[in-house]
Parts: structure tokens; C-alpha cells; sequence
């Protein structure tokens, strides 16, 4: 299918047109009829499955430019999630007069009130900002129609439940709701009985996801890893690659370690100011900076073309996270690389990344 299969206007066709969006992927060939039919939808897809669109493009197609309130939610649970989805939104309402706003944490408050002030169509954000701007009376969300909730399950997992809860609360019983999420665990479950209204589900399989693009490779890991690292990074062509860590400080200390050897190395961890993160993006996306140390929370933002590599220091302890990793690669058709180093101490998690899938791992030469 393409999206001139749907009942589009001619303006959003002309902005999907413009961002070279023609053929839909499975994900948006299963959902967008069902939400341009006023559905609610309960989708299973990971990063690189073309969701935003799946869920944007119906939510740009419902909104009306000429009624001068909010009348579409989109809750993210990061800063730099948050500003992507915001981004596509209004390339897909380019030549409509659609106004969007991004609201979140590590931006000016008052400045976001001053934007509000003036008529909003479709607000995307994070939970906690959210929150306080409706306690200040400069966001009002009781008129709106479509509500998304974008990868609910990290929004779970970062606490943000109470927060989601309360936004909700604020917009009308009667709304089309769709939520998104990679895993649809009791939690998000719960979440979809109590806020939808008899949600369609819609599922892409992993085999129809970003990893079967990516060539994944283990790297055994005997003895030092820092050393073992090295080798790969020496002996890889990698025009830009993501190297991901568990926690904050291996983040740290590797970019320290790295940038110490000589490398192109940014690190890139929730503790960053929206400023310094800002930084680290725009000198990735320009080339001067060749690797970007992380974690998996500040990796969610990161939907930049033409990574080429994924490197897994260490084997994440929930395997699900290990598809969002190598998620990173292999955008919009595009190839990847993903290896792995696993200790013998991580065998146990490696085996139930393995068990999650039938896709080839190779042993790294």
C-alpha cells in the first residue's frame, strides 16, 4: 500500500510527498485505516517500524487548523522522543495551518506559557511538564479529541504512571486513544482497560522490524573488555554508531576512556542538561562526532539516518531493551551492524536475548 491508498487530503499527501514518505509499513498499513476510522488502537511496534507516522498522520487528518483550541495529545516519555515526534508531526501538517508544540522539561517554563498563549492545535510532551503547565491554567486539554501515548511502556518503567494519570484526567471522557508501546506487558494492559474504549490490537512481528536489516555479530569477551572494545572499534568502517552501556557511569567512564585513545566520542546519559544534549545531536548529525556513548534511556530520542553500527558494551539486563539497541540501525530500509560483547559472567542474559528470537547471531572475527 501507499498512502495515497488512504483517504488523505491533498495537503498532508503533499507533506508526506515532501519528507519522501510513499509506501506504508506494516505497522501503518494495519493502523492508519483503523484510526482514520475514529478507532482506538493498541499497537506493538518497536522504534523503526514507522509508528509516529501511523499515528500522526491520523491525528493531523482529525484536527480541525480553523477551531482555535488544543485538540491532540502526544505523551513521550523523553525530552528528545518528545522533539522527533513533534518534528514529523509538522512535516506531515507542512502545508496545513496547524500549529504544534513541543512542552518538556529542561526548557523554559514561562517561554512555553507565552507559546501557549496563543492558539495550539496539537501539543506533544512529556508526562511531568505536562503536568505543571495545566496547574499553571496555560494549558487546557478539555476540548481535546485524539490522545497518543508513545512507548508506554518506558513511560511505566520510568515512574511517570501518576503523571499520565493526571494528564488524562484532564481531557474528555469521549476521545479516540491510541497507544503505543514495544511490549504489551500487565502494566500497559491495565493502562489500555482503564482510558480506551474497546482498542483494536495491532502487532508487528519481529521479523518485520528494523533488526532483520541488521547483520548481528557476538564479540566473546575472555579478557579485558575495554581492550576488546578497542579491537572492534579499529577494525570497523563505521560511518556513525551508537555504543550502548547500563548505567550512567560505565557512560562516563568509557567516553572519558575513549576520548583519552584518541576516538570521536560524545557520552549521552539522562543527566545531561536538554542543552548539553542538544550539543551532543548536532555534533553527531554533522560528522564531528564519529560514536556516541549512552544509555538506553537517553538513546530513545536518537533517530538520526545513516547509523551504521551498534555496539552492546554490555549485555542489557532486560532483553527486550536489546531490540530497542539495535533498533537504532537499519532506518527506513537502510543496513546495520550490531555486536555484542558478552563475558562469560553474562551468558545467562545473552541466552535470554537468544531465546527471543530466531535470528542469525554470528560470532565476531
Amino acid at each position: 500500500m501507499t498512502f495515497t491508498d488512504l483517504p488523505l487530503s491533498p495537503e498532508v499527501l503533499r507533506g508526506l510527498d515532501r519528507m519522501r514518505l510513499t509506501r506504508l509499513t506494516p505497522i501503518q498499513a494495519a493502523a492508519m485505516p483503523l484510526l482514520l476510522e475514529g478507532r482506538d488502537v493498541m499497537g506493538q511496534a518497536q522504534t523503526g517500524t514507522g509508528k509516529t507516522a501511523a499515528f500522526g498522520v491520523p491525528m493531523v487528518m482529525k484536527v480541525d487548523p480553523s477551531e482555535p483550541y488544543t485538540q491532540g495529545l502526544v505523551l513521550c516519555p523523553t525530552r528528545e522522543l518528545s522533539e522527533q515526534v513533534s518534528g514529523h508531526i509538522r512535516g506531515f501538517a507542512r502545508y496545513l495551518d496547524t500549529r504544534v508544540v513541543t512542552l518538556h522539561g529542561g526548557s523554559n517554563v514561562r517561554r512555553q506559557m507565552e507559546v501557549l498563549g496563543r492558539p495550539v492545535h496539537i501539543a506533544v510532551g512529556t508526562p511531568g511538564r505536562m503536568n505543571d503547565l495545566i496547574r499553571r491554567k496555560a494549558l487546557d486539554l478539555s476540548r481535546v479529541s485524539v490522545v497518543v501515548l508513545d512507548e508506554a511502556d518506558k513511560m511505566l518503567e520510568l515512574g511517570f504512571i501518576g503523571d499520565v494519570e493526571r494528564v488524562l484526567g484532564e481531557t474528555p471522557y469521549v476521545r479516540q486513544t491510541s497507544l503505543w508501546s514495544a511490549t504489551l506487558g500487565p502494566e500497559v494492559l491495565r493502562l489500555s482497560v482503564r482510558y480506551m474504549r474497546h482498542p483494536r490490537k495491532v502487532m508487528v512481528s519481529r521479523d518485520e522490524v528494523a533488526q532483520t536489516n541488521v547483520a548481528q555479530y557476538i564479540a566473546p569477551v575472555t579478557e579485558d573488555r575495554l581492550e576488546r572494545l578497542h579491537g572492534i572499534l579499529d577494525s570497523i568502517d563505521a560511518k556513525r554508531g551508537i555504543i550502548f552501556c547500563n548505567t550512567r557511569e560505565t557512560v562516563d567512564e568509557l567516553a572519558a576512556a575513549l576520548k583519552g585513545e584518541g576516538y570521536q566520542v560524545e557520552a549521552l546519559h539522562g543527566g545531561y542538561t536538554q542543552s548539553q544534549r542538544n550539543t551532543v545531536y548536532r555534533d553527531y548529525k554533522l560528522g564531528k562526532v564519529r560514536y556516541v556513548v549512552a544509555t538506553d534511556v537517553a538513546s530513545r530520542g536518537l533517530d538520526i539516518r545513516g547509523v551504521t553500527h551498534i555496539i552492546n558494551y554490555e549485555v542489557p539486563e532486560d532483553p527486550e531493551v536489546y531490540y530497542h539497541r539495535i533498533g537504532r540501525t537499519a532506518r527506513k530500509g537502510e543496513k546495520g551492524v550490531s555486536i555484542t560483547l558478552v563475558s562469560p559472567e553474562e551468558a545467562a542474559l545473552w541466552r535470554c536475548v537468544r531465546e527471543m528470537t530466531e535470528t542469525e547471531v554470528t560470532e565476531w572475527e
